[in-house]
Formats: C-alpha cells, structure tokens, sequence
C-alpha cells in the first residue's frame, strides 16, 4: 500500500495580515508549510509528499523548505479544488492520498493513524470537531439560533481511497468547492469522521498567528548567547556601525569591514545555538573574507538558527565607544539589524556607553561592543 500526502499552498493569505503569502511566513521559529511537511515526512505510513503551490510561488517554497524536500511540485488554478486536482494528477497514483491546508500547522501523527484506520472501511475520512458554540444568524444584528445538534466543524488532512477522490475530482461540475470530502459525497463515496483536534485549527486571521503561537510554545525552549568583540580605529578606512556607514574621521581596523556591533550579535546568536563563534566559521586567514560586509556574517549565523527551526525573540547591544556618538544613528542601527534579522524593530536594543576615558576605549583608540541574544529553539534541539 502507498500513501500520499498532498498540501495545499497555492492561496495568498490575504486576511491573514501577513507581509508574504502565510504559507511561507514563519510560526513557531519556521515558515507555516514546513510544519505541515515536517508532519508528513515524521510519520512512517507516508510515503510520498506533494505540494502545490500558486503561479510563480516557486521559489518562495524553496526557500520556506530549506533543506527539506517535496517530492512533487505542482502549480495550482484559480480556486481551491482546481489546485488539488492539479496535484492529484501530478501524482499520478497511489493508493490513498491525505489531502491538507498548509494553513492548518498543528498536524499530530495520531490524526494521520485515525484517517487511516477509517479507510479500511470507508472511501474517505475527515476529521472533525463538535460545534460547542451557539449557533445564530446574523442579519445586520443577532437573528435567530440554528440548531447545532448533528453539526462538527470539517478540518484537514482529508484522507480518501486515490481513485475515489481522482474520480470526484475529474467528475466535478458543481462550481466552487472548497471541500474535498463534499465533492467525493456528491460522486457517491462513503465518508466517515473521526476525532479531530483544536490544534488543526485553521489561521486565516492575524489574531490566529498569536493563538497557535501559543499552541506551539511549549514545545519551544528559550536560549541566549553572548557575543564580544573589539576593533582599533585605523586611519582611512570607513567606518561601518551595527549595519550602517557612520561619518568619522577614522574607520575600524579587521579583515572584513570590522563593523564591530554585527561581529558582536553574530557571536551571540552562534553561542545561542552552541555553534562556536565567528572565527570558526569566517576564520580572518580566508582572503575570501578580506573586506567582506559585516552583515553576510550576521544572516547566516541567523539562517543557522532557523535551520534548526528556531527563532529569535530579541537582540540588545551594547557598544563601548568614546566616539563617535551613537545616539544620532540609533534608530538607523536598529532599523538596519531588525531587516537583516528580519525582526520587528522592537525585538532590536541598541545602547551605547562609554568607560569614563578609562582603557583602550577611553583612550579613543577603537570600540568594542558586546550583544545578548535571545532565541527559541524546539526541545528536541535541545539534550
């Protein structure tokens, strides 16, 4: 028997107040379809994952993916259930086949195992929750209550026989569908429900970015790591700040630009991750790095950890200087670290303070910064 698992990721997300299509925006320290893919690929009956995607949202899911890999990429219509029938026929064949939102991140194997127990005996299954909510029209101000008794609220994976669910799909002519389970019922099959779970819950609105956020948490452990570094000013060199090219009269000494606030916070999210620090990584003996900008540094120590699927929360820096004044260009720095993290510029601090004229820094002879960051990683990242 072969299963397959075919995701849904061809919309916009529109509602979803996301700056990019919600599919590829991140939850819980990775894009939203990568929990969905996770899911699959975790559970030892799946067999083959296919996932569709809108026109030109290629290379948005690659980039969501990662390391991770889909099996077959195919390119959705313009409503829902043109979009499944695009995978479907891109699978060419199985025997079952779970069809999901990528919308609905909180997949847990023990759905896929009640889905497919249920097609023993049925050409389908869904799961589904009780509507525990009063039910009323709404006609420009509360109408009259509707009956719940009898009613659930359908959630994805759907799980069908792959013929049954091929043959619904290539027999369809009643419009917009926007549920596969529906359409097999309308072409004659037998579709069964079975538990779902509160965690498949649907995110179509902002508000739904924060509840499953909450969901995810606890299975998320708080890091922090340290970073320190120090530069000596040289002469007619520029001198690049926290990201940004700041007038003075000197610029800092390094084999790369020596922007000395990005060296600092690089080493604070390697330390978060327990990866070493930025000489490990970039060693100052590699002519590749001679003169090479600060902020490459700073986007692949944050790339490694999110390609341990965590996140970060919060940066605060500290630069240690006589001069220049930093106060001026505070909000620059912090706008500049917060894109290149791609972080709110609230989740970004940036502090400057000098050591009373006392030491190298007092003296005027260069500037050291140190960074605390503040990240999320999954348990099982941690021993």
């Amino acid at each position: 028997m072969t299963t397959a698992a075919l995701i849904v990721a061809a919309g916009k997300g529109e509602r979803s107040g996301s700056a990019v299509p919600k599919q590829f925006a991140p939850l819980g320290g990775k894009p939203l379809i990568a929990h969905s893919v996770d899911a699959f690929r975790g559970h030892p009956a799946i067999g083959r994952i296919a996932i569709v995607v809108g026109a030109g949202q290629q290379r948005q899911l690659e980039a969501a993916l990662g390391e991770r890999r889909a099996d077959i990429v195919a390119v959705g219509g313009a409503q829902r259930h043109d979009s499944v029938r695009a995978g479907l026929e891109a699978l060419g064949l199985a025997d079952d086949v779970l069809i999901h939102d990528a919308a609905r991140p909180g997949l847990r194997a023990a759905v896929i195992d009640r889905l497919l127990a249920a097609l023993a005996t049925h050409d389908g299954a869904v799961p589904a929750l009780p509507v525990v909510d009063t039910l009323a029209r709404d006609a420009g101000g509360l109408g009259d209550t509707v009956e719940r008794a009898g009613l659930v609220r359908v959630q994805t994976p759907q799980a069908f026989r792959f013929d049954a669910i091929m043959t619904s799909h290539r027999g369809w002519n009643g419009g917009i569908a926007t549920d596969d389970a529906q359409m097999a019922r309308a072409a004659g099959f037998a579709v069964a429900t079975v538990a779902g779970d509160p965690a498949l819950d649907k995110i179509t609105h902002p508000d739904d970015w924060a509840r499953m956020e909450r969901l995810l948490a606890p299975t998320m452990t708080v890091r922090t790591g340290s970073g320190f570094d120090v530069h000596r000013f040289e002469a007619g060199r520029p001198l690049w700040l926290g990201g940004i090219a700041i007038p003075h009269d000197k610029g800092l000494a390094g084999h790369s630009d020596a922007d000395v606030a990005l060296h600092a916070i690089t080493d604070a999210l390697l330390g978060a991750v327990a990866q070493g620090d930025i000489g490990d990584h970039f060693p100052p003996s590699d002519p590749q790095w001679k003169g090479a900008a600060s902020d490459r540094f700073l986007a692949y120590a944050a790339e490694l950890v999110r390609g341990r699927g965590g996140r970060i929360d919060h940066i605060d820096l500290t630069i240690i200087c006589e001069a220049p004044r930093v106060g001026p260009h505070r909000e620059a720095m912090r706008a500049r670290i917060a894109d290149l993290l791609q972080l709110r510029s609230a989740q970004v601090s940036v502090k400057a303070t000098t050591t009373e004229r006392l030491g190298f820094t007092g003296r005027g002879e260069g500037i050291a910064a140190q960074a605390i960051a503040t990240v999320r990683l999954p348990e099982e990242e941690n021993p």
